[in-house]
């Protein structure tokens, strides 16, 4: 009997520490997230508002203004922390994948042609501080998929544990 007891006391310890440690890589992906988001809103507020020339930064991509509806997966993902609160993890795995992903997808396509152009005969026309914009915009798509991708992973297997834990809690 006591083994019993001690084997589910050490299973609900470390489900407890999976726990802690999977919010915490959410919310380091988050951070890393709300940077790139920074990073794309000031390309779109700077050239909007004409603060510097068309030259120094580019005019921004048409994917990059739904991308900044990319920040409302995170906020759900924050709220969702404190209380375990299921509906609103689910609710930002569901936004990663319209707002963060899908822009994503269609910026990569968009970009395709001028890309293209620049690789084969090296003419770009947009630049972000004296760098190819393409360039600079597919190195931010290549980082920002790789932390929405790790961010939905991460956030199904929080999910996965909040929902066997209340399960279990049903069960007593």
């Amino acid at each position: 009997m006591y083994r019993v007891k001690y084997a589910c006391a050490k299973e609900n310890g470390n489900r407890k520490n999976a726990i802690v440690s999977l919010k915490s890589e959410i919310r380091k992906l988050n951070f890393a997230h709300v940077f790139i988001w920074l990073l794309v809103a000031a390309q779109v507020v700077v050239s909007y508002l004409k603060l510097v020339s068309h030259d120094v930064v580019a005019t921004p991509y048409q994917w990059e203004y739904p991308y900044l509806l990319s920040i409302i997966p995170c906020i759900f993902s924050f709220i969702s922390f404190p209380r375990n609160n299921i509906s609103y993890l689910v609710i930002s795995m569901i936004s990663a994948g319209l707002f963060c992903i899908a822009p994503l997808i269609y910026g990569s396509m968009e970009m395709f042609p001028v890309a293209q152009q620049l690789y084969r005969h090296g003419k770009a026309y947009r630049f972000i501080f004296g760098f190819s914009a393409v360039s600079v915009m597919y190195l931010v798509m290549v980082i920002a998929v790789q932390v929405h991708a790790w961010q939905i992973y991460y956030s199904k297997k929080l999910l996965d544990s909040w929902f066997t834990s209340t399960q279990e809690r049903k069960k007593k």
